[in-house]
């Protein structure tokens, strides 16, 4: 390559690391915990289950120790072969209730069925949708119904802390608080209705009763397999608003064990996010230049192999990546060990969705829970 073109190359970069970092920087700012406040109404915690053995008990105790509000905690089990059921069972509480979730209909994936039906159930206006491995701080139901009242939102949710015990972890579950921050113009999706700008995390969704019935809820999404993404853009379309909050200190969740269980995860809704024709060459541009290509200039300009002009922007590239990384890292209270891997998780990251857009034309399924739905193409 001539100077020229390393250096345009390298201003490249430095552009594509400042857009994240300013936006993280923003989002940060406003993003805030929730504050409860006296009296926000019940709240209904529902929570599906399928083979969750070695998560629904703290799941469950977790949710039925919540404060300041009252909550009924609705477990659906859906179809589970271990003893997810009777350890729910065990849990002698009148708040709690256990329901037996009806057989999965064609055309419908299994979370959105169950939560579907759970809803159906519950008596109270606020529904708290909670996977099965998260753990609800004391007061994360009514800091979330306090965030909807206070904001007339008809849907508030935030990520959860993500617990990450092993190198594969570390290397995929971060992104989840990277792509949200860095990427998304939270000012604008609370000043602008654009379906588009509508996020949230499956994790953890606070919705209205009222809008989730006139909506159709997750039985409006009944073939998605990444409800984080349809149901905000699915009640913005509506003409409802929807919210994000600060929610590391709401609840906890350890979402995968180990890589070969996160790239499942990952890849299972990655045709819904990024993987797409349109979306991911962009996307690769975006972060391949951001957040990847800046250490491998400088590590080259160190080597004397690039010009000097193109050394500057690309250290200032690099130094912008993990500066934003590391204000991410610290606000989600992420293990630290993330901020030097960061380069190496958004190449995993890009690799999962690249795999998942090729395969599409071989495979067509996507599996998880020991269920295969169809994927459709986008």
């Amino acid at each position: 390559m001539t100077d020229s073109i390393l250096t345009a190359l390298a201003l490249i970069c430095l552009a594509a690391a400042l857009l994240p970092a300013v936006l993280a920087a923003v989002n940060l700012a406003v993003l805030r915990r929730p504050v409860p406040e006296a009296d926000p109404g019940p709240v209904s915690i529902l929570i599906p289950a399928r083979n969750e053995a070695g998560n629904i008990e703290g799941t469950v105790r977790a949710a039925l120790a919540s404060t300041t509000v009252p909550v009924e905690v609705i477990v659906g089990d859906d179809h589970s072969t271990d003893a997810t059921a009777a350890i729910v069972h065990a849990i002698d509480d009148p708040r709690l209730r256990l329901v037996a979730v009806p057989a999965l209909p064609e055309g419908w994936t299994g979370k959105n069925h169950a939560c579907s039906h759970m809803a159906g159930l519950a008596r109270s206006r606020q529904l708290l949708f909670i996977d099965a491995d998260v753990r609800l701080a004391p007061e994360a139901a009514a800091c979330l119904a306090a965030q909807a009242r206070r904001t007339g939102a008809a849907l508030v949710s935030g990520v959860p802390r993500q617990r990450t015990e092993t190198l594969g972890e570390m290397l995929t579950v971060p992104m989840i608080d990277f792509l949200l921050l860095g990427y998304l113009p939270v000012p604008l999706m609370r000043r602008l209705p654009d379906p588009s700008l509508g996020a949230a995390c499956g994790q953890l969704i606070l919705a209205d009763r009222a809008a989730y019935v006139a909506t159709g809820g997750h039985s409006a999404i009944r073939t998605s397999l990444h409800d984080g993404v349809r149901l905000p853009r699915l009640f913005r379309t509506a003409g409802y608003r929807t919210d994000l909050a600060a929610a590391a200190s709401l609840a906890t969740c350890r979402m995968y064990q180990g890589f070969a269980q996160a790239w499942a995860g990952f890849s299972k809704n990655a045709h819904e996010g990024m993987a797409t024709p349109r979306a991911l060459p962009v996307w690769t541009l975006l972060l391949g230049c951001g957040q990847v290509l800046p250490p491998l200039l400088v590590l080259l300009g160190l080597l004397g192999l690039i010009p000097a002009t193109a050394l500057l922007p690309a250290a200032s590239a690099w130094a912008l990546s993990i500066a934003t990384r590391a204000a991410i890292t610290l606000a989600t209270r992420a293990p630290l060990a993330t901020i030097p891997l960061h380069p190496a998780t958004v190449l995993v990251a890009l690799a999962i969705q690249w795999n998942v857009l090729l395969r599409r034309e071989r495979a067509g399924a996507a599996t998880w829970k020991g269920r295969s739905y169809p994927v459709s193409g986008a």
